[in-house]
């Protein structure tokens, strides 16, 4: 004789205690995803701190935590206005390589002739290493804050048109089909079929390029040697490597860092929102 799966459990009353173990583990994960990566993050800090204390290492060398969070309150005048300079030129740069890269995608979904004339261009820029060109950038462009804004924009664009192109051309091809079938225009192909297609590639690239963007931004900055007040964070690292000044330098440092991880989590959290209610990649398990 065959049992069912609800009595083997224990009837209907059983799915309730199911349903709350379900509840609980799930809000035991989502503290263990906060928990566990700043337990280790403080822990590496304190081993850190107590490694350089024990074999008492001079601040020349490596600064303790402690000596860097101390410059961080002292310099910090400074250092967040050379952030704020390093953030207007990543998010110039994330923002000029997200509109290029949509529409020359676009584009060239929509014209294989356009795509077939224009995507090597495309690839020289991103095969091209910046530090090779930016003096040459430099040179032909007058302002340095656009020669560095270009710059960071090469970096940062290529991903946003190499996926937004895959995405455009991932779209099902019997939906394809009907849309011809049913003599849809161009716009509508791209607007009702292709972009949804798209857009999980393109939150994906939008991930990486908001690194690529901050990760142009400072070697721009370092490769063009600018210097001065209004300058980012890679002029005070460089400034602070002359004058042997290492705990300034880590100080600057940990705030490039700490901006990689807000632009990170911001992508992120803009991607579950965009994403998490339809797409596989980011729905969540719901109890």
């Amino acid at each position: 004789m065959s049992i069912s799966t609800t009595e083997t459990l224990g009837g209907d009353d059983a799915l309730p205690v199911l349903n709350a173990d379900l509840q609980r583990a799930l809000r035991r994960e989502q503290r263990m995803k906060y928990i566990m990566p700043t337990a280790a993050l403080i822990l590496a800090l304190l081993v850190w701190e107590a490694l350089v204390a024990y074999y008492e290492v001079p601040a020349y060398l490596i600064p303790a935590p402690s000596r860097i969070a101390q410059t961080l309150v002292t310099d910090g005048g400074s250092l967040l206005t050379s952030m704020w300079f390093t953030v207007k030129l990543t998010l110039l740069a994330l923002f000029c390589a997200i509109v290029g890269g949509v529409l020359l995608g676009a584009l060239f979904a929509l014209s294989r002739t356009v795509e077939m004339s224009f995507f090597p261009f495309a690839v020289i820029l991103q095969v091209t290493p910046v530090v090779a060109i930016a003096p040459l950038i430099l040179i032909y462009v007058p302002d340095t804050f656009a020669a560095l804004l270009i710059c960071a924009w090469i970096v940062a664009f290529f991903p946003i048109l190499s996926s937004t192109v895959i995405g455009l051309r991932s779209a099902d091809h019997n939906l394809r089909d009907l849309f011809k079938l049913y003599k849809a225009t161009p716009w509508q192909r791209l607007r009702f079929l292709l972009a949804p297609s798209a857009l999980p590639y393109f939150m994906a690239a939008l991930k990486i390029a908001g690194g690529l963007s901050l990760i142009g931004a400072v070697v721009a900055e370092f490769v063009a040697g600018t210097a001065g007040q209004n300058t980012g964070l890679a002029s005070r690292i460089l400034e602070a490597s002359f004058r042997n000044e290492i705990p300034r330098m880590f100080a600057a440092l940990t705030l490039v860092s700490l901006l990689g991880i807000a632009i990170f989590l911001a992508t992120s959290w803009l991607s579950r929102a965009v994403l998490g209610k339809w797409h596989e990649s980011e729905i969540r398990r719901e109890a």
